[in-house]
């Protein structure tokens, strides 16, 4: 067996931006990007034709919005994606908290000899890894760290939890996934593993739900 934690709300919280567009834009004109007056509308419209559950990079929708506006005279090739890509990572920068038995609830899987691995739903590149260089988890306690950017799917599809096993050295089955969240966390059930989730199990009694009879001694 192997154990998988999402992160935001389950493991950690993070600040976001309350208005995440206009946080972009701030950040994008801060770099010299010219940003349209319907920004917001722009924003909020999707502009990547991409397959049901794949992940779409923040950073490459930013590009695609951008280039969407009429008034816009810039080509493709002339957007500064690095500078996009920077400006999405400056918009989303957190504040962040670990949650209660967290530390303690990774260590309890660890000391039982489990694998452990992160496996997060995130569009926007580093996040993942600067969140948990902020919080009171340690990157060692973690075996592998999925990330739907990263990996380019979304759970609940099936092909991260499948990642996520095999970066654990585990059949799919043998995966259990703890998370808060039934429809995107329970997504692990399609390929055999067994979600735990939050609302029914709260982190201080995860070890007792992995391991009954060693709760018990």
């Amino acid at each position: 067996m192997a154990v998988s934690f999402d992160l935001f709300e389950t493991l950690v919280t993070a600040e976001k931006p309350e208005d995440p567009a206009a946080a972009v834009a701030r950040a994008l004109a801060a770099r010299g990007v010219a940003v349209p007056d319907d920004w917001e509308t722009r924003y909020a419209r999707a502009h990547v034709d991409a397959p049901e559950g794949v992940e779409v990079a923040l950073d490459e929708h930013v590009c695609a919005a951008l280039l969407s506006a009429a008034e816009s005279t810039q080509s493709e090739a002339a957007i500064d994606r690095e500078g996009v890509r920077e400006a999405v990572v400056a918009a989303f920068d957190p504040v962040v908290e670990t949650r209660p038995d967290a530390r303690e609830a990774v260590d309890a899987v660890r000391e039982r000899g489990h694998r452990v691995a992160i496996c997060s739903n995130c569009s926007v590149p580093g996040l993942v890894e600067r969140t948990l260089a902020r919080s009171r988890l340690e990157a060692e306690q973690f075996d592998a760290v999925v990330t739907s950017v990263d990996c380019g799917w979304r759970k609940p599809a099936a092909e991260i939890f499948l990642e996520t096993a095999e970066r654990l050295s585990v059949d799919p089955s043998a995966l259990v996934h703890v998370g808060d969240d039934p429809r995107t966390d329970g997504g692990v059930e399609r390929v055999g593993g067994t979600a735990i989730g939050l609302w029914e199990t709260p982190l201080a009694d995860l070890p007792a739900r992995l391991d009954p009879e060693a709760s018990d001694r």
